[in-house]
């Protein structure tokens, strides 16, 4: 078995669920991959980090990792490839410095955006938009788990390509 293969025999034994779950995208599902599981493991994450580097588009200024999940993913990558790490809301603060994104500047910049599991796409479509609206460049987006429920199809539309760690069927082939 070839460490790619491994891994995701891990991912499933630490972070899959079965059950009735609703997902951030209003879809219902019995699978559910609880990311924060993988994240907080730090050998676990720090070799799905290594095996994300390998996805990155060449040509990028920054990581963008998506709150919360996509935060501490890149900030490894950002460990691994030396790329600073800019850290996404959901919207920007009403109140200090009132930023969309924290650690860096956005303008003009050529940004991957970072994200633990893809479902539809929306929250990195809205993200992608707010970010570009102040002035930066999507060249991609990397995941560690694209649930193969049309985001990938989503990002396609608005000109990103999804680069995923692992597919759903390919999780669910390494049972």
């Amino acid at each position: 078995m070839n460490s790619r293969q491994q891994l995701a025999k891990q991912i499933v034994q630490r972070c899959t669920l079965h059950g009735e779950f609703t997902l951030r995208s209003g879809q219902k599902s019995n699978i559910y991959f609880d990311k924060y599981l993988l994240e907080s493991d730090p050998a676990l994450l720090r070799e799905i980090t290594l095996q994300m580097k390998a996805l990155l588009p060449s040509g990028a200024d920054a990581l963008a990792g998506l709150e919360t999940g996509g935060i501490p993913i890149a900030v490894m990558l950002a460990q691994h490839t030396g790329l600073p790490s800019l850290f996404v809301r959901k919207k920007a603060k009403d109140y200090g410095t009132c930023k969309l994104a924290e650690g860096g500047e956005l303008k003009g910049k050529r940004l991957i955006i970072v994200e633990d599991v893809v479902t539809s796409g929306g929250q990195v479509l809205i993200s992608a938009k707010d970010l570009r609206a102040l002035g930066a460049e999507i060249i991609g987006v990397v995941c560690v788990i694209d649930r193969e429920q049309g985001g990938r199809e989503a990002l396609a539309k608005e000109g990103m390509e999804l680069r995923p760690l692992f597919t759903r069927k390919e999780l669910e082939a390494a049972k």
